[in-house]
C-alpha cells in the first residue's frame, strides 16, 4: 500500500474500530472463570436473569458481557470448543449491526452463535442462510449448546419447517436433530433459521392472508445474514415476486363484447370522467343479467363475471380506438398519452386489455398477475437491526453503507495468515491456459499438494475434468450438477493428493480441512481457471486455502480470450505479447497486466453496483405504497372496527362525485344523483333541491347524514357484529383486489418507461410521477368500491382468499407442546358479495321475487 498521508494523520478506521471492541473482550474474558463455576442448571438460569433484566428495561449493551460470556461456556461444555478473542470481536461487531469480515476458517458459524444468543434474549432473532443445507447443518452444530442455556431453535425449508431437538430423533441424513412442525411454530422459536427467499417470500405471504392466524412470522428485530456479500449484494439485482396466470376463460370477453353496446348512457350507466369509470345503475345490471341469461350476478356462482362486465364497459364507454390505443400487426398497442409514442409490450391490467382485444376482433392473450413483490434490499430494511458476515465484504464497503447502512469491520485472523497468492500467469489463448493449468495440477499432484482448481462455468468444469482425464489424474468435479454431493467433496478435498474441480458456487459454508502431513508439503493449492468479474469472488476461491494459519499458495491463469479481459480490459493489453516476441505457451506476467485487470474488475463492479442501485430506486417507489397497504390490512386483520373508517370513505366519495358532476360545468345533477344512488338508494330521502348544483359542504354533509342513517338501519338490521365482518371483510377483499391490479400496472409501467429516455425526459423521475398518479387512482379507486359495496353487502363461507393463491405448504404435525395457531381453531374466512336485488330470485328457493319474499322485511 502507497503512502497515504491522511491515513498517517487519522489513523487506520478499522484498526481503531477494533481498539474500541478490545475492553468489552476484556469483560467477557472476566467473566469466564464465573461462568465456568456454574451448573448446567445455574448457566441455565443466567438465560432467564439476562431476560429479565432485558424486560425490566436494561439495555442490550448492559448484558452484552455477559451474555456472551455465558454463550461462550455453553459452547465450550456441549460442543469442546472455546471462542477466542477475535471470535469475540466478531459476535460484537454483528451485535452492533455491522457486517464483519472474516477469513474463512476463523469460524464464523461460532461468532454467529454468539451473537445470535445476546439477541434472543429480546425477543428473538434470524440467521439467514444461503441454502437450505446450512440452514438445517448450522442450528444443528451448536444447537446443544443453545439448548443448554434453554433457547429453542427453528429451521425454515422451502417445504417444511422443524424445531431442533438435543435428541437423535430421525435417520434421515442431516436430519437427524430436527422435528417437524407447523411453520409457524418455527417462527416463533427464540432463533430461526432459514434462506434469504424463505424469508422474503413467507413475508410476502403473510400480507396476503385473510386472517390473523394464517400469519407465520413475528416481527422482523435481528437478523445475520451469513455469506452476506452473497446474499446482499450478488442475489439483490432480482426481485423477489409471487405471480402466476391468470386462469381465466378467455371466451367470456366476446359475450360481453356483444352485450355492452345495447346499453345507454345515463340509463343503464354513468361515467365519472375525472376517474375514467363506470358504474352500472340497477336497471344496467338487470339488462346483463337479462341478456347473459342469469337471474344475479352478484350471485356466489357469478360473482366472478363482474369483473368482466366492468372491463367491458371501459373499453367499449371509455378508451377509444387512435386515440387510447392502435390496432396494429393484429395486437392493441397503448398509445401514451403523455408523448403520443406507441408503448410496445405494454399491456393494460385487469382484463382491460382483453376486453379492447374483444371489442377489436383480434386474439385475446392470456393475462398474467402480480401477486406480491419487493426487493432483497428493502426486505432487509424492514429489520429492526441487520448484520452481515463473510469472508470477502471490503470491496463492496461503499454499497453495503449506501444501501444497508451498514458498516463493514475487517476482523483480524487467530493466527497470521501465511498463505503465498502468486501473481497472475497471462496467456494468450484459452487452449493454452488450460494446457498450462493441467500441467500445474499435475506438478502438484506428483508432490501430493492437495489442489482445489475453480471455474467460472460448468462447461470449463467439465474441459478441465476432460484434461485431467487424459492425464489419468483422479479428481472430483463439484459444480451445479453435483450440488447434492458439495459436503462430502469438500471434506475431501484438503487430503494429501486431493484434486477437485469446483464452480464458483462450491465451497461455501465449508471448511477445507488439511489432511495428515499436507502442512509439510505446502498445504491445499488453490489455481483460478479466470478471473471472475468481481474481484471478490476471486477472493472467496483463494480463502478456501491458509485457514487458521496453515500454509496455502494460490495463483490465476488467465488468457485474452477470457470474457472480462476480452470486455473491459485496456485495448493495449494483447498488443504487449507479440510485442514481446512471445512463444506459444509461454506467459506473461506482469505487475501492470495485474493492475488493468484489477482496473476491469472494478469496472464490473460499478456497473453491477448501477445496476442493483437502480433497482433499489425503483422499488423505493413501490415500498411506500407497500408500506401504506400492508398497514392498513393489518389494522383489520387485528380486529379493529373499521365502521368509521368506511364511513369516512363514504363521505370522501360524496364530495368526488360533487366534484365530478356537480362543481364542473355544465353541471350535471341528474348523473350525481345517479352515482349517489349507486352507492345506496335513497328514494324521497334524496335532498335533491339542496344539491342542485355546487353544493356547500353544508348540503354534502347532510346527504352524509342520511346516508349514514341508512347505514345504521342496515346495521341493526344485520347485528353489531356481523356488520363488522362485513367491513373487514369488504375492505380486505377490495384493498386485495385493487393492490394487485396496481402491482401488475406499475411492473408494466416500469418494464416500458426506459423508453422515455429517448425523449430526452430521466426515466426515474418519469416513473415516480406516473407511479403517484397511479397510487392516488388506486386510494380512488378503493375509496369508491368500499363505498359502494357496503350497502350491498352480505356474509358467505368461503376458501381462506378470492384473491390470492394459497401458501404452499405441506402436512405437518405439531411438536410436543404445541398448540394450533392462535390457540385453536382458526375463524372462518368471509367474503363480502351484494346482496340479492329486490326484484330478482330469492336465494331461499322459493321461486319467487326477493321483494315478494324474504325482502318483504327489508
Amino acid at each position: 500500500m502507497g503512502f497515504n498521508p491522511l491515513r498517517k494523520l487519522i489513523g487506520d478506521p478499522n484498526a481503531r474500530a477494533l481498539r474500541d471492541l478490545h475492553p468489552l473482550v476484556g469483560e467477557v474474558n472476566a467473566l469466564e472463570p464465573d461462568m465456568a463455576a456454574l451448573a448446567d442448571e445455574g448457566l441455565r438460569a443466567r438465560t432467564a436473569a439476562l431476560r429479565a433484566r432485558l424486560g425490566g428495561g436494561e439495555e442490550p449493551d448492559a448484558v452484552l458481557a455477559e451474555a456472551l460470556a455465558a454463550c461462550r461456556e455453553a459452547i465450550r461444555r456441549a460442543v469442546g470448543e472455546r471462542a477466542y478473542d477475535v471470535q469475540l470481536s466478531g459476535a460484537i461487531a454483528l451485535h452492533r449491526g455491522m457486517v464483519a469480515e472474516m477469513r474463512t476458517g476463523e469460524g464464523k458459524t461460532l461468532v454467529a452463535t454468539l451473537a445470535l444468543y445476546a439477541n434472543a434474549l429480546g425477543g428473538g432473532a434470524h440467521l439467514v442462510t444461503v441454502n437450505d443445507y446450512l440452514a438445517r447443518r448450522e442450528p444443528q452444530w451448536y444447537g446443544p449448546a443453545l439448548d443448554l442455556l434453554g433457547l429453542r431453535l427453528g429451521v425454515i425449508q422451502h417445504d417444511a419447517a422443524f424445531l431442533y431437538s438435543r435428541e437423535r430423533v430421525s435417520d434421515r441424513p442431516g436430519m437427524e436433530h430436527l422435528i417437524e412442525v407447523p411453520r409457524r411454530t418455527a417462527y416463533e422459536a427464540d432463533i430461526t433459521y432459514g434462506t434469504n427467499n424463505e424469508f422474503g417470500f413467507d413475508y410476502l405471504r403473510d400480507n396476503m392472508v385473510r386472517t390473523e392466524a394464517e400469519r407465520v412470522q413475528r416481527s422482523r428485530r435481528y437478523a445475520i445474514v451469513d455469506e452476506a456479500d452473497s446474499v446482499l449484494i450478488d442475489e439483490a439485482r432480482t426481485p423477489l415476486v409471487i405471480s402466476g396466470q391468470q386462469s381465466e376463460d378467455l371466451s367470456i370477453y366476446p359475450r360481453f363484447r356483444a352485450l355492452v353496446p345495447r346499453l345507454d348512457r345515463g340509463v343503464h350507466y354513468t361515467v365519472e370522467e375525472r376517474s375514467r369509470t363506470v358504474h352500472l345503475t340497477e336497471a344496467g345490471v338487470e339488462a346483463l343479467e337479462r341478456g347473459l341469461g342469469i337471474d344475479n350476478i352478484y350471485s356466489e356462482e357469478h360473482f366472478r363475471l363482474t369483473r368482466y362486465m366492468e372491463a367491458a364497459l371501459r373499453a367499449h364507454v371509455i378508451f377509444q380506438r387512435d386515440r387510447d390505443y392502435v390496432v396494429k400487426d393484429g395486437q392493441v398497442v397503448i398509445v401514451d398519452e403523455f408523448t403520443g409514442r406507441l408503448m410496445e409490450g405494454r399491456r393494460w391490467s385487469d382484463g382491460l386489455h382483453q376486453a379492447i382485444e374483444a371489442k377489436e376482433g383480434v386474439t385475446i392473450r392470456q393475462e398474467s398477475v402480480t401477486y406480491a413483490t419487493i426487493t432483497l434490499q428493502n426486505f432487509f430494511r424492514l429489520y429492526d437491526k441487520l448484520a452481515g458476515m463473510t469472508g470477502t465484504a471490503a470491496t463492496d464497503a461503499e454499497e453495503f453503507h449506501e444501501i444497508y447502512g451498514l458498516d463493514v469491520l475487517v476482523i483480524p485472523t487467530h493466527r497470521p495468515m501465511v498463505r503465498d497468492d502468486a501473481p497472475d500467469l497471462v496467456y494468450r489463448t484459452q487452449r493454452e491456459k488450460f494446457r498450462a493449468v493441467v500441467d500445474e495440477v499435475a506438478s502438484q499432484h506428483e508432490e501430493g499438494r492437495p489442489v482445489l482448481v475453480g471455474t467460472v462455468s460448468i462447461e470449463d468444469s467439465e474441459l478441465l475434468s476432460d484434461l485431467l482425464g487424459r492425464r489419468g489424474i483422479a479428481h472430483e468435479v463439484l459444480n451445479a450438477k453435483q450440488h447434492q454431493r458439495e459436503a462430502a467433496i469438500i471434506a475431501r478435498a484438503g487430503q494429501r493428493g486431493a484434486v477437485t474441480i469446483a464452480t464458483n458456487m462450491a465451497g461455501r459454508g465449508t471448511d477445507i480441512r488439511l489432511g495428515d502431513g499436507v502442512a509439510g508439503l505446502g498445504g491445499l493449492h488453490i489455481i483460478g481457471t479466470e478471473r471472475h468479474e468481481s474481484r471478490r469472488v476471486d477472493n472467496q476461491l483463494r480463502g478456501r486455502s491458509g485457514r487458521q494459519g496453515d500454509p496455502g499458495s494460490s495463483r490465476f491463469f488467465v488468457s485474452f480470450d477470457d470474457d472480462i479481459m476480452r470486455r473491459f480490459a485496456p485495448d493495449w493489453l494483447p498488443g504487449v505479447m507479440s510485442k514481446l516476441g512471445m512463444a506459444e505457451g509461454m506467459p506473461l506476467e506482469s505487475k501492470a497486466v495485474s493492475r488493468a485487470i484489477e482496473t476491469a474488475q472494478g469496472k464490473v463492479e460499478a456497473l453491477h453496483f448501477d445496476v442493483r442501485k437502480h433497482v433499489v430506486e425503483y422499488d423505493d417507489v413501490m415500498n411506500q405504497h407497500r408500506d401504506v397497504i400492508y398497514g392498513e390490512r393489518d389494522k383489520v386483520l387485528a380486529g379493529e372496527s373499521m365502521r368509521e373508517t368506511v364511513l369516512g370513505m363514504i363521505h370522501d366519495e360524496l364530495r368526488a362525485l360533487a366534484a365530478e358532476h356537480l362543481e364542473q360545468a355544465p353541471a350535471d345533477p341528474a348523473a350525481f344523483r345517479l352515482a349517489v344512488e349507486a352507492i345506496a338508494p335513497l328514494g324521497g330521502d334524496f335532498p335533491e333541491a339542496a344539491l342542485r348544483s355546487r353544493p356547500g359542504e353544508e348540503a354534502l354533509a347532510g346527504l352524509g347524514d342520511r346516508l349514514e342513517r341508512r347505514y345504521a338501519s342496515l346495521e341493526r338490521e344485520a347485528g353489531e357484529e356481523a356488520q363488522r365482518t362485513v367491513e373487514r371483510a369488504v375492505l380486505l377483499a377490495t384493498i386485495d383486489g385493487l393492490w394487485v391490479r396496481h402491482l401488475t400496472a406499475v411492473e408494466e409501467l416500469r418494464e416500458g418507461i426506459g423508453l422515455r429516455a429517448y425523449g430526452q425526459a430521466n426515466p426515474l423521475v418519469a416513473y415516480k410521477s406516473e407511479a403517484h398518479d397511479m397510487w392516488e387512482q388506486l386510494l380512488g379507486n378503493i375509496r369508491s368500491a368500499v363505498a359502494r359495496q357496503l350497502f350491498h353487502a352480505r356474509v358467505v363461507a368461503l376458501p381462506p382468499s378470492p384473491v390470492f393463491p394459497p401458501r404452499p405448504s405441506r402436512a405437518t404435525a405439531a411438536g410436543p407442546g404445541d398448540e394450533p395457531a392462535g390457540g385453536g381453531a382458526a375463524p372462518a374466512a368471509v367474503r363480502a358479495v351484494p346482496k340479492v336485488g329486490r326484484n330478482q330470485q330469492c336465494p331461499c328457493g322459493s321461486g319467487k321475487k326477493y321483494k315478494r319474499c324474504h325482502g318483504q322485511a327489508a
